[in-house]
């Protein structure tokens, strides 16, 4: 199934997602971030929301733009910020500062050496963390890709991408039978 398939499945109910998904996932509709990074971050967000219907079309969609490391790193990133955004957006709710002091505990050596370039795995750490909603991760992930030279519209694409992946997501959940 191609991209263009998945957004002929889209109903109408949801045109603004079908047409925001052709958009925001075009070089165009990112600016801010490399093709690659854009599509990382939109195959991240696939599998961090179990978005099987979207997974092989934007493998297709990225084809020769990601290897197989990039789609590894997808993965890591969906993981590993499963597991970071639930444990530093309790950290943040609970606003117990002596708790906040505590170390993690969690291994996460992923983020240092994600098999990719560092901003690319970045990207993919923020747009997941945008999914969960987590506060925390959305400001060290900002703070980081601001360090590596990404501004605040590839910022902004980044959530974008993630934003229109769940969308759609959800609209071909409850496309009407």
């Amino acid at each position: 199934m191609s991209m263009e398939d998945v957004k002929n499945q889209i109903p109408d109910f949801a045109k603004d997602i079908r047409l925001n998904l052709g958009t925001v996932l075009s070089e165009d509709g990112a600016p801010g971030l490399t093709p690659q990074q854009l599509w990382g971050a939109a195959l991240a967000c696939a599998y961090s929301t179990e978005a099987h219907q979207l997974l092989l079309p934007i493998m297709q969609q990225a084809e020769g733009l990601m290897d197989d490391a990039y789609k590894n790193a997808a993965r890591s990133a969906a993981a590993i910020m499963a597991m970071n955004n639930v444990y530093y957006r309790s950290m943040h709710l609970i606003g117990d500062e002596e708790m906040n002091r505590l170390s993690a505990k969690l291994r996460m050596t992923v983020i240092g050496n994600p098999g990719i370039p560092k901003v690319d795995f970045e990207v993919m750490c923020l747009a997941v963390s945008a999914l969960a909603g987590c506060g925390q991760c959305l400001v060290a992930h900002r703070n980081e890709l601001k360090k590596a030279g990404i501004d605040d519209l590839g910022v902004q694409s980044a959530i974008r991408v993630a934003a229109v992946v769940k969308a759609a997501d959800q609209a071909l959940r409850i496309a009407p039978m």
